[in-house]
């Protein structure tokens, strides 16, 4: 599961991590991303645009929008069956932009987990591979949602989880962003485990483990 991430970058710094994207006029960093919250991606309308969208994809279908919150993650394994994600996974796709993710560790003897943050070695941003969805109730406004889709851990995450979000290559950009309906099979060689070797992390403070904390002590490392 990934219940959180980061974007902790100024706009200038996403703006040269994501060349050909039309971003967004303003930019905070972002150290404690959230589910319920709007968190940006580009979804693939054709604009190449940067979006916010609400954390936990709601289906069309659903009733309450509350079922979101249980959809923050969608499965690499089933997301081309399971009736929530499988149309979007065909026809509605985004990339879910973030520079780092956290999972929690359990510590063998203590019954708290130490939060501990990931990212790329070379600390530069990335996306994850990640679906939306347009939702109505009558006579409101449309909510826009998504999730990210999970795969098994890689060496280095399996230490601390037993799923991590798919990192996206950039090359699988284009297909991801693509408006046209794609097949599943052309999509599942995308999601898979990021190499462990390109990856690093490191224990941070409980401090993250409020998601009304969205501070750079989130990600500086604790020993």
């Amino acid at each position: 599961m990934c219940g959180r991430f980061t974007l902790a970058i100024t706009w200038k710094e996403l703006r040269e991590a994501f060349p050909g994207f039309v971003m967004p006029d303003t930019w905070a960093p972002r150290y404690n991303i959230a589910p319920s919250q709007p968190v940006p991606v580009v979804p693939n309308d054709g604009r190449k645009k940067v979006k916010f969208f609400r954390w936990g994809l709601i289906p069309p279908w659903a009733q309450d929008p509350k079922i979101g919150n249980r959809m923050i993650n969608a499965r690499a394994e089933t997301v081309a069956e399971k009736p929530s994600f499988r149309t979007a996974f065909r026809q509605r796709r985004c990339l879910v932009l973030a520079d780092g993710f956290y999972e929690w560790r359990k510590q063998p003897g203590r019954k708290t987990k130490t939060p501990m943050y990931l990212q790329l070695k070379s600390g530069e941003p990335f996306a994850f591979a990640g679906l939306w969805e347009r939702w109505q109730a009558p006579g409101a406004d449309p909510i826009h949602s998504c999730t990210i889709i999970t795969t098994v851990p890689n060496d280095l995450v399996k230490e601390i989880h037993n799923r991590m979000p798919v990192i996206l290559d950039p090359q699988a950009y284009a297909l991801w962003l693509d408006p046209a309906q794609v097949q599943p099979e052309q999509l599942a060689a995308w999601l898979k485990p990021y190499p462990a070797l390109q990856m690093t992390t490191h224990a941070v403070s409980t401090v993250v483990n409020n998601p009304g904390n969205d501070l750079p002590a989130c990600i500086e490392p604790v020993d």
